[in-house]
């Protein structure tokens, strides 16, 4: 292969004179504000990493694409590249005219010149780039329910990057890496694509890729936007970080990739293989299902798990980058060594970690064994997820107005409190009405505003560690729901439904709403003129009649305990 694989790329950007100039003129355009999704592509438009691509796609091209996976002018390009924006928007603007594209604090990163607009058909566009029109792919989802609904199209001038504010020395540019590959006479490079924390795993695999292709090593994880629910990126860069030195410094490098994933399957490999190729890369590693989503709405899995391997080998002597097939490597007990899962002779033990196993061995402060992975990696994640009495978390005690809910709260904070460990908050009803939500009345959407501002504060506790005591009434089950979804991001969810009757709590009338409620005085109360709405499986149901308060908020410290949330 001739150095000339490493010569520079064409970027989009202009020279800081011009761009200095333009930023000025820019100031008078209509302008708009790029998502966390477009900044990422604008990104690789602008330095290369989308070469060919000179803007977010025309009508043409992005029927093309849609189409058969090709630029109109014939070029290989799997993946639909547009600006979306709403329709308030593309009223004002018209093709032929400039618009200023700009960062989430107003900065103009470029100038884009808008030749097409036009509304998408958006499910033939999940049908053929995602394989099925269905909102459980979450590139699907973000196409219907996120994405703008009309797209423009033009060439773009960058005038500067998007700022970056962490892990500055592992962000490269495509014309970097290849200055960086040709400096140290690397003349052929296999890149490794993640979205996940390396394990031991994971490390066998590069090894045996980049022995088997003669090439060194390139770890290129992305730190755009990957599928809900991945581990953060702060604390995956710190894990690869920490992997790093298992690997030989002279024949590997990192550098972190800021692209918004579309978890696309097979396309998404293809698309992955060309901006690897721009990047200098000469082969490319392809698992088993990549940048797969899971699974669709049926329960089956979108793609099967050497779909992409195929539409990769079909297209690789076009795209000009060499797929090295990704084998399923797997411990083997008796050697004490991973092997490929194809390749295993004789009667042995194969042991495995799911990513679930692993994060619930995380979550619940489980053992992970070393021939997993390294305990510089497993350290870090530790971090993110304290042994389960460590942890923040939230109970949330409904049920009718006087039921005992605030007095069964109060004693369980006393309680916790005089255990010790970690700070105890209090949300109850009179209190957040005063603090958080005075301008509030009672009718259900305000009701509803309010139990949602409680499950917020909460969720921020229960992120920071501590322990949220919550004792709204909480009538709707579709509000406790988001509640705890809220909640559920950070820590662990426990629904106390405190089951008083009606009639006992009417014939309790401690603060006298019910005699005002039956008298007509107090409109929407809940248990009489309004309804209240059972939970069906909360983590705990408590009777409190003829059962002392006492009893009732030990019942709640027994089933903390049983979860692991505290020690006994």
């Amino acid at each position: 292969m001739s150095m000339s694989i490493l010569a520079p790329i064409p970027e989009l950007y202009v020279s800081y004179e011009s761009a200095q100039k333009l930023k000025v003129e820019a100031g008078d355009l209509p302008s708009w504000d790029l998502t966390p999704r477009q900044i990422c592509d604008i990104e690789l438009l602008m330095n290369g990493g989308f070469n060919p691509l000179k803007g977010f796609l025309g009508k043409d091209d992005y029927e093309g694409v849609v189409e058969n996976m090709r630029l109109a002018g014939g070029t290989l390009w799997p993946m639909p590249i547009t600006l979306d924006v709403d329709e308030k928007f593309a009223e004002v603007i018209k093709e032929g005219q400039d618009i200023a594209l700009r960062d989430q604090e107003g900065v103009i990163l470029a100038i884009m010149s808008v030749t097409d607009k036009w509304e998408p058909n958006k499910s033939v566009e999940a049908e053929k780039v995602f394989g099925a029109d269905d909102t459980a792919h979450p590139a699907v989802n973000y196409l219907h329910n996120t994405a703008g609904k009309i797209y423009l199209g033009g060439p773009v001038t960058g005038i500067q990057p998007p700022v970056h504010y962490d892990f500055k020395a592992r962000r490269d540019t495509p014309n970097e890496l290849r200055a960086y590959f040709r400096k140290l006479g690397w003349r052929k490079v296999v890149a490794f694509q993640t979205r996940n924390p390396l394990h031991r795993a994971h490390q066998e695999l590069t090894f045996r890729a980049a022995r088997e292709a003669q090439a060194n090593l390139l770890i290129h994880p992305i730190v755009g936007m990957t599928k809900p629910g991945d581990i953060d990126h702060f604390t995956r860069v710190r894990c690869y970080e920490a992997v790093l030195d298992q690997y030989q410094q002279s024949t590997t490098t990192m550098s972190l990739l800021n692209l918004a994933m579309r978890m696309a399957g097979p396309r998404e490999a293809v698309w992955h293989g060309l901006i690897r190729k721009n990047h200098g890369c000469t082969h490319f590693i392809v698992g088993r299902d990549h940048a797969g989503p899971g699974k669709n709405s049926a329960g089956e899995d979108f793609y099967g798990p050497y779909d992409a391997q195929e539409l990769f080998r079909a297209h690789q002597d076009e795209m000009g980058i060499e797929m090295v097939p990704f084998k399923h490597m797997v411990y083997v007990q008796e050697r004490a060594q991973y092997e490929p899962a194809d390749e295993i002779k004789g009667d042995v033990t194969i042991l495995n970690i799911s990513g679930t196993e692993l994060r619930r061995r995380l979550s619940e402060g489980l053992e992970i064994p070393e021939w997993f992975s390294f305990p510089a990696v497993v350290e870090e994640l530790r971090k993110t997820k304290p042994a389960r009495h460590k942890q923040g978390f939230t109970v949330f005690f409904t049920g009718f107005s006087g039921s005992g809910k605030s007095t069964i709260a109060n004693a369980l904070m006393v309680k916790l409190m005089e255990m010790g460990g970690r700070p105890v908050t209090l949300l109850d009803g009179d209190v957040v009405r005063k603090n958080l939500s005075s301008e509030l009345g009672f009718s259900k959407e305000h009701r509803d505003l309010n139990i949602r501002r409680i499950g917020y504060v909460a969720s921020e506790i229960t992120k920071n560690g501590g322990i949220a005591i919550c004792a709204p009434i909480a009538p709707y089950t579709a509000t406790r729901r988001a509640v705890r979804e809220d909640v559920e991001q950070f820590g662990a969810f426990i629904e106390v439904h405190v089951a008083t009757s009606i009639e006992e709590c009417e014939r309790r009338d401690r603060k006298g709403l019910y005699k005002l409620a039956r008298e007509g005085k107090i409109k929407e109360f809940t248990g009489i003129s309004d309804p209240y709405e059972v939970p069906e499986s909360p983590e705990l149901r408590v009777e409190t009649e003829n059962v002392e308060v006492d009893n009732c908020a030990h019942q709640v410290l027994l089933k903390l305990e049983s979860m692991g949330l505290i020690k006994s």
